[in-house]
């Protein structure tokens, strides 16, 4: 079988509005669940953690689509990896993230609702996304 992911990153902050904190998804395109996800900086180092929770099955058989952000080249191998310019190659995740932020008011730009504690922080988005993937199964 040949997988098509999506990988895009989105912002938050935690406690105070100059940590931000990177939220690393995957996106299944043909089933459209979450299939890893990671919590931490923009640079190769996020990259590199949302690889590496990426299945194992996903990362032999997938091609991953991303957006133009150099750190990618660096952690997924060249044979997985689609880079591109074009938004329509990531649009699945960036609609995700719209529905994440509508539904998470932590997650909201311009709020009081924000995180004071990032492993809360990260359970909640867990848990919002176990269940997202859950109800797709329905």
């Amino acid at each position: 079988m040949c997988y098509e992911c999506e990988s895009d990153e989105l912002w938050s902050f935690v406690s105070f509005k100059a940590n931000k904190q990177w939220l690393w998804v995957a996106y299944d395109r043909r089933s459209r669940h979450m299939v890893a996800l990671h919590l931490g900086d923009r640079g190769a180092a996020g990259a590199k953690g949302l690889w590496e929770n990426v299945p194992e099955h996903y990362r032999q058989q997938a091609t991953l689509f991303t957006d133009k952000w150099e750190v990618y080249k660096k952690v997924i191998p060249a044979a997985r990896h689609v880079f591109s310019a074009k938004k329509k190659d990531t649009n699945h995740a960036e609609r995700f993230f719209c529905t994440l932020r509508q539904r998470c008011a932590r997650l909201v730009r311009k709020s009081l609702s924000f995180s004071k504690n990032i492993e809360k922080d990260l359970m909640a988005i867990r848990f919002f996304i176990a269940n997202y993937n859950l109800l797709l199964l329905l």
